[in-house]
């Protein structure tokens, strides 16, 4: 009882904000015409419920004046029937579209969001696989809730609508046992109630373990899907090691734990399957079983009649079985229902994560530089990593940072774009000041080139003409005539050129800071000595800091900094250099 609480107040918190945002009157509508038309439905249901007695009877007494009325008020009923349902599939599914559209932009939204999708990485990945949770989870959420709710609701609308017929069928009818007439007021209710019961708690004590075997079905297959995601992401370097048959072995392995998982769900399935089929056949028979002796024995009651007994009372068992036919759909809406909320609470550490004050913070800086007065950078598991005290990257000048590999150079570039909170202290960034991080692999965009040169730009605000002459100018005028072509950029291009590319961005962009993360490490000397040269001489106001290891990067540098072990920690030193030419 307790979980189904707890699922439902989850429920309600990812589902009620839908109904209360900017598309809430088209959502409103649209579930209150659902709601009605299934309203409608369970009464077009009660009137064919009440024909059936009326044309069966007229067929018993052979009655042709009124079998020929009664087959033309089936036909208008059942044309209500038809253009109900057809209304009702088609409002569902605009509803759920628009539902869907609604929860995948507030997702996306807070999930690329001040680098929360990075932080959220960084905690641990608590959600795993954030792309399914906002395509597939989202989808079957909105599916089957609806499903679920007005199933729900029809089941509820429909006991109370035909309760009161079985009960009015059953009330004078005598329950004949062992030759014996007794009278039992509604029996035929109670044994409806009583048949419901029993299939229900048997329905939940075999299918209960489907709820973990469904909610780890869907992230064994997430998980799956993102390994065979990233081999295609790097089949180049695959191949060059000639690692096909390691990652075959790991997808094969991953795969394994797909297809075990589903094994336990066929045994249950099996076993839940043959129950709720042996329990929906033998409700067929159950309630002419009971009042058939009152049709075939006492003769109180004609076929009209006993045929109505025998719809209503499977009218009033399905509604009292919803649990028991919906059972597997309600353990997979429960496993989604699980992840969406995993991906909500991850979502939120991460921001609650960056808004700790005793986390790393920026401020506004009451100067032109970027100020590191105070700052320890720590790793995620709370083990310090970088201390710096009263530093600054000052405007215009070009900075060098050095260190052994591990001594946190890069974590130090992320804690000042603002994406590392773990740590203490503050870093003061001038107000609307422009930063631009340049890491070793730079990030292309699957679109078009002038897309990718841009980004995170529009291509719209950067000039056709201007990018092909920055192309030309970073050493890639072979692309320069490729502008509107589409590709996958980051396979299309070597390291070295996609690092190119990530100078020609920054000349588009003109940040005020310009941070290089071994960003030319992949050129060779006098291309990264002609492109540093193209910065000094294209961004003459821009602060440059780099990291690098080649001792030629001292040339374009007035400034070198280094990471030094210091106890259990790396600490900044600065050595003033004389300017460079």
């Amino acid at each position: 009882m307790n979980n189904i609480r707890s699922t439902l107040a989850t429920v309600w918190r990812i589902a009620s904000p839908y109904f209360s945002s900017e598309d809430k009157w088209a959502g409103r509508g649209l579930l209150g015409a659902v709601i009605s038309i299934e309203l409608l439905l369970v009464g077009n249901d009660v009137l064919v419920n009440q024909w059936r007695n009326r044309w069966y009877t007229a067929l018993q007494n052979k009655d042709w004046d009124t079998f020929k009325f009664e087959t033309m008020v089936f036909c208008g009923l059942a044309t209500v029937s038809v253009v109900l349902g057809v209304y009702q599939l088609y409002l569902n599914q605009w509803l759920q579209i628009r539902w869907r559209n609604w929860m995948t932009n507030k997702y996306l939204g807070e999930w690329l969001h001040d680098a929360n999708h990075y932080r959220m990485q960084l905690a641990g990945d608590a959600a795993d696989n954030p792309d399914q949770r906002m395509s597939d989870d989202v989808k079957l959420f909105v599916s089957q809730t609806l499903a679920i709710g007005v199933g729900l609701l029809s089941a509820v609308v429909t006991l109370a609508s035909f309760v009161i017929i079985l009960w009015g069928l059953s009330a004078a009818l005598p329950l004949l046992l062992f030759g014996s007439d007794l009278t039992f007021p509604g029996y035929l209710v109670w044994a409806a109630l009583v048949y419901a019961v029993f299939g229900t708690m048997l329905t939940q004590w075999i299918g209960s373990p489907l709820v973990n075997l469904d909610f780890n079905q869907q992230r064994l297959e997430a998980d799956f899907r993102f390994n065979l995601v990233r081999v295609r992401e790097n089949s180049e370097q695959i191949a060059l090691l000639r690692g096909e048959s390691a990652e075959r072995g790991r997808l094969s392995e991953r795969f394994g734990r797909v297809v075990g998982n589903w094994y336990g769900i066929m045994s249950r399935t099996k076993r839940l399957t043959a129950f709720t089929q042996s329990y929906a056949q033998a409700s067929v028979i159950f309630p002419f079983v009971l009042a058939g002796p009152a049709y075939f024995v006492s003769k109180s009651i004609q076929l009209g009649v006993l045929i109505q007994i025998g719809e209503a009372f499977g009218k009033v068992q399905d509604a009292l079985s919803f649990f028991v036919t919906a059972y597997r759909t309600m353990a997979e809406w429960r496993a989604t229902v699980a992840r969406l909320d995993g991906f909500e609470n991850s979502i939120s550490s991460a921001e609650k994560l960056a808004a700790d004050p005793a986390s790393i913070h920026t401020r506004p800086a009451s100067g032109g530089d970027i100020a590191l007065p105070q700052l320890l950078v720590k790793l995620p598991n709370g083990a310090p990593l970088v201390s710096v005290s009263r530093f600054s990257f000052r405007p215009g000048e070009r900075t060098l940072v050095t260190g052994p590999s591990g001594a946190g150079k890069s974590t130090l570039f992320r804690a000042v774009a603002g994406i590392w909170p773990f740590g203490n202290g503050a870093i003061e960034v001038p107000r609307d000041a422009t930063l631009m991080m340049l890491p070793q692999r730079p990030y292309l965009p699957i679109g078009s080139l002038h897309d990718a040169v841009v980004y995170p730009g529009e291509a719209a605000g950067y000039d056709a003409g201007r990018v092909r002459e920055v192309l030309t100018a970073v050493g890639l005028p072979q692309l320069a005539t490729r502008l509107e072509e589409e590709a996958h950029w980051n396979r299309m291009l070597s390291l070295g050129e996609q690092q190119r590319l990530g100078i020609a961005r920054a000349l588009l962009h003109t940040p005020q800071f310009l941070f290089l993360d071994e960003a030319t490490a992949s050129l060779d000397e006098p291309s990264e000595a002609a492109l540093y040269q193209l910065i000094a001489a294209k961004l003459p106001d821009t602060t440059v800091v780099s990291i690098g290891h080649r001792s030629t990067l001292d040339a374009f540098h007035q400034r070198n900094i280094a990471l030094v072990r210091d106890g259990e920690r790396f600490a900044l030193r600065d050595a003033v250099k004389v300017a460079a030419s």
